[in-house]
């Protein structure tokens, strides 16, 4: 019995889901969750599991904010999630990468899906039959198990990505499994039950019937979101060219595809896979920005979803016999991904980064496993339908905790953390003080951008001859700012003054009334030049001292050589 919900008002549990109520629920749902996420953000921690403790506390677990009526009314904000995250795994399977991966990819799936099926099948059937005695039960209920834990969640672990911003051998390949590792549960699944029926008694569910079955779900799966895919591109490409509306028209296609599988009872995340698979690879490059325009969306609906997830899990439903099998299914699943991700990638020779982490990367679990132990229960549900359920529940629970801290560490370890990440990006994140030019400061006291009063004008010329600079500031005898030199009035001055020896820096330097701080970010910077048509300023520091110039060319070759850095990093890491 869950004490916590006698601690809130009658007033603050949320039993029907009117419109006034769904609307004072979202907003709550999604404050909470982005506090939450934040909260755990700062604490270095993935702000998906803040979004999952959030919805434990509020959910049937906690508090009981939400009834299991109203948590199971929004349902279909699940089904939006995972479409769009379904569509953004496709986005990633470029047939270009499929082609460079794809012997990895396959081997690498078929071990970390098979080897934990055997592995959970074996260890809960010796177990539970060691307590029950029961031969044709336990055996029945490893099979099953074993064929749900192949399954790995793509939501939690891409969400980690994102926010790490990530990008690597690494990457690529968990991205490329999480999208494939699902159907391998699929069949596996099928063949189990199938098996799990005779056991049973069960007279319906041949295997030939479960197969047949099984084909007709992927295939039409795949033909619809295709099909879409298509549709999608027609307009964006004949249509579209604002971007409101391409966002528009691309949440519409992907929403549509969801309704006509759920509609058919088909499989909603493969057929929004397939839309993006479509886009990726078969629509034309000026279409491509729809993914970065929907991806932008998707944070709010995350936080809903990841929020859901936790209020649907009810831990104290838990007793002593479930408590035994879910910790081994969570052991037994954790082993046999890493022993078989493993053997998979020494096999297929992927890289060392791969072989290390990627099995820190596959212990999620939730949709499918969830849909898989629901079928379970329908399938089962005088018999192991309702243990299976409540197996998986609370394993969901402690992997979707675990799971997305134990990609972060993947990440980060494999050292492919920010690699995905454009000029903007970068700007984003530097400062004034960051910009070197060649290797050296412009910030710094030895800065050949920096002249004195007195230095004259033959020297001047050597210093545009010899140095990458274009702009020069003056620098009065207290260090302070006395104006600035630019090429376009040099030139101006050499022009209209006859040309002598004695001239100095003082007598051809003009005032100059803007100026940038050391630690200025670099967009406010741009915004100057952009604002000021200029193409230079003046950097100053404590008590005014000017301490060096910079200029439009040295922001645009800093940024250059960062991104070509990166590259280069990308590429050493195979």
């Amino acid at each position: 019995m869950n004490v916590f919900a006698e601690f809130l008002p009658e007033f603050m549990h949320f039993t029907v889901l009117d419109g006034g109520h769904l609307i004072l629920l979202m907003g709550l749902i999604l404050l909470l969750g982005a506090m939450g996420g934040r909260l755990f953000q700062k604490l270095k921690i993935p702000q998906v599991v803040g979004y999952i403790v959030i919805g434990i506390l509020i959910g049937q677990s906690g508090f009981q904010v939400m009834s299991a009526g109203v948590i199971a009314s929004l349902n279909p904000v699940s089904e939006i999630a995972l479409s769009l995250i379904g569509f953004l795994i496709g986005g990633e399977l470029k047939l270009s990468v499929i082609k460079k991966y794809g012997k990895q990819f396959t081997g690498i799936l078929l071990f970390e899906a098979i080897v934990p099926f055997f592995v959970v099948s074996i260890v809960v059937f010796s177990v539970s039959y060691a307590i029950t005695k029961e031969f044709n039960t336990s055996l029945a209920l490893g099979l099953i198990l074993g064929s749900i834990s192949s399954a790995t969640a793509p939501a939690a672990t891409t969400d980690v990505l994102r926010e790490n911003r990530t990008r690597g051998p690494l990457t690529t390949t968990v991205l490329g499994i999480v999208a494939m590792d699902d159907a391998v549960a699929l069949i596996l699944y099928a063949i189990a039950s199938s098996i799990a029926s005779s056991l049973l008694g069960y007279t319906g569910g041949s295997l030939g019937y479960q197969l047949l079955h099984l084909l007709y779900d992927v295939t039409v799966s795949i033909a619809v979101g295709s099909a879409v895919g298509a549709l999608l591109t027609l307009f964006i490409r004949n249509v579209m060219t604002d971007e409101g509306r391409i966002l528009a028209f691309s949440l519409g296609a992907i929403l549509l595809s969801t309704g006509i599988c759920t509609f058919l009872d088909l499989d909603t995340i493969l057929a929004a896979m397939s839309v993006g698979f479509f886009m990726v690879n078969f629509a034309p490059a000026k279409t491509r920005p729809t993914f970065a325009l929907v991806e932008k969306f998707t944070p709010p609906i995350y936080v809903l979803f990841f929020v859901l997830v936790g209020a649907k899990l009810n831990i104290w439903n838990v007793t002593y016999y479930v408590g035994i099998i879910a910790l081994l299914y969570v052991l037994c699943r954790t082993v046999g991904k890493s022993v078989g991700s493993r053997i998979g990638a020494k096999l297929t020779h992927a890289p060392e980064t791969v072989y290390r982490f990627l099995p820190w990367c596959l212990l999620s679990q939730a949709g499918v496993a969830i849909g898989l132990s629901i079928a379970a229960g329908t399938q089962f549900a005088d018999t192991l339908g309702p243990t299976i359920i409540l197996i998986i529940t609370a394993t969901t629970f402690i992997v979707q905790l675990l799971g997305p801290i134990c990609v972060r560490h993947a990440v980060v370890g494999a050292g492919e953390c920010g690699l995905d990440i454009t000029e903007e990006d970068i700007m984003k994140q530097c400062k004034v003080s960051d910009v070197t030019i060649a290797g050296q400061n412009i910030c710094s006291e030895q800065s050949p951008a920096l002249l004195s009063e007195t230095v004259l004008l033959k020297d001047i010329l050597d210093n545009f001859a010899t140095h990458q600079n274009l702009n020069y500031a003056v620098k009065a005898p207290n260090g302070t700012l006395a104006g600035m030199i630019t090429l376009n009035h040099l030139k101006e001055c050499l022009l209209m003054t006859e040309f002598f020896d004695g001239l100095m820096a003082t007598d051809i330097a003009e005032p100059c009334t803007l100026s940038v701080k050391p630690d200025m970010l670099l967009p406010d910077v741009i915004d100057m030049f952009d604002n000021h048509d200029i193409d230079a300023l003046p950097v100053i520091g404590e008590d005014n001292r000017v301490l060096g110039v910079i200029e439009r060319s040295a922001v645009d070759h800093f940024l250059h050589a960062k991104v070509v850095e990166l590259h280069q990093k990308l590429a050493n890491m195979g």
